[in-house]
């Protein structure tokens, strides 16, 4: 974690955003849902520019940020694309292109993964966030600090 400094840093903000992509589409918003999102300001539950905006807003202030990438969910890593023979993945027959499922790594963790690819013999997923490689826009509000 970068060494963030703000006056919220470690405390529990409470925060009403609203996040839209650049073509004004919105893919997220606490508003719609009727409640503050709550989180610890710099403890990295946030993804990194949306936690370094809080850092030092006052309560009842309002902000728009515009978010690269790299400040967001990163870019996409080429690694995470998955290349699978269908007959060794029992059911993947069945899966159609762009659904999400869950793989299992070699612990027994699951990992959501989309369809990108698949023929007759071979199937692609993908790992990658969904947001990866996506400039993100946030309205927040600073609802409460605790």
């Amino acid at each position: 974690m970068d060494n963030m400094t703000g006056r919220n840093v470690g405390k529990t903000c409470r925060t009403h955003y609203r996040g839209t992509f650049n073509d004004g589409t919105q893919f997220d918003s606490s508003y719609d849902r009727g409640e503050p999102l709550e989180f610890v300001c710099g403890a990295g539950q946030m993804i990194k520019g949306f936690d370094a905006a809080v850092a030092d807003m006052e309560v009842g202030e309002v902000k728009e940020i515009h978010l690269m990438p790299e400040e967001a969910y990163g870019m996409p890593n080429p690694e995470a694309i998955i290349k699978v023979e269908i007959a060794q993945l029992p059911g993947s027959e069945d899966l159609q292109i762009g659904q999400q499922v869950y793989l299992s790594n070699q612990y027994g963790q699951q990992f959501p993964v989309k369809v990108t690819e698949k023929d007759e013999t071979m199937i692609t997923f993908d790992a990658n966030h969904e947001m990866a490689g996506k400039e993100l826009n946030f309205k927040i509000e600073l609802v409460e600090v605790k």
